[in-house]
């Protein structure tokens, strides 16, 4: 895929990966929108990056979406739509019944899943109207094999892996020119995971990837350790699930 001359609107940039692609598809003279819920973020990173364009909106909001989108039609519209906002919530013991464990799954699934959902309705028409449109969603290693310590979060990224799967072939059956990549990071250098103590990939090389993979029309971008997860989890999958729990998860579960 070509991304030159391209426009693109990457959800939750202000921050973390998002701010990071933005960064690294503004240096490929592509047009950059972000979104975020923060307002204060969004004027941190336009006075960083002043070529961004930045756009208040919540992508778990329904009435937000629609407003999005029509101002992004007042831009001119785009051509990729990467659907990289993410939420996770501290980890709770499921076995011990609270009210937190259906609110927390709420809230993560309406942006993980339902948000990228609505989001890639919403702009199909647009992206089908492109010469060369494009959606990127981001799942997750732990869309393989879940972590005890972000269950609805490993939960929210193994139905969007099997969402995406099956939009791409939709697509093929609509003949639509429409491409469909899915992101899969490891874990990654971000605040919601700061304080744990375990291998962690930078933004900037799991962006780098994500371009290269890309340019080169590879649709499902596994990085770092998640393409060794996804074969060992199909052969040794107790193994799999031992390397992404540690053993001191009950630590964890409050």
């Amino acid at each position: 895929m070509n991304l030159t001359n391209k426009t693109i609107l990457i959800t939750g940039g202000s921050a973390g990966i998002g701010l990071e692609a933005a960064k690294q598809f503004l240096q490929l003279d592509t047009k950059v929108i972000i979104t975020g819920r923060n307002q204060e973020k969004l004027d941190e990173a336009k006075k960083r990056y002043p070529s961004l364009i930045t756009l208040k909106s919540d992508v778990a909001k329904e009435e937000d979406a629609l407003a999005l989108y029509k101002q992004i039609e007042e831009l001119g519209g785009i051509d990729i739509l990467y659907n990289n906002a993410g939420v996770g919530v501290m980890p709770s013991n499921l076995g011990i019944a609270s009210d937190k464990h259906a609110q927390g799954a709420a809230y993560e699934i309406a942006i993980n899943y339902t948000g990228v959902v609505r989001l890639n309705n919403l702009f199909m028409t647009m992206l089908n109207s492109r010469k060369e449109g494009a959606i990127i969603n981001t799942t997750s290693v732990l869309s393989y094999v879940p972590s005890l310590l972000e269950a609805t979060y490993s939960a929210s990224k193994a139905a969007l892996g099997f969402y995406t799967k099956s939009l791409r072939e939709h697509l093929r059956i609509a003949n639509s020119s429409v491409k469909v990549f899915e992101l899969l990071p490891p874990a990654v250098e971000t605040e919601l995971i700061a304080h744990r103590d375990i291998q962690k990939m930078s933004p900037e090389k799991l962006i780098k990837g994500l371009i290269l993979g890309l340019q080169k029309d590879q649709y499902t971008i596994r990085m770092g350790y998640t393409g060794t997860m996804y074969l060992l989890n199909r052969i040794f999958p107790k193994l799999a699930f031992a390397l992404v729990n540690p053993r001191n998860a009950e630590k964890y579960l409050k």
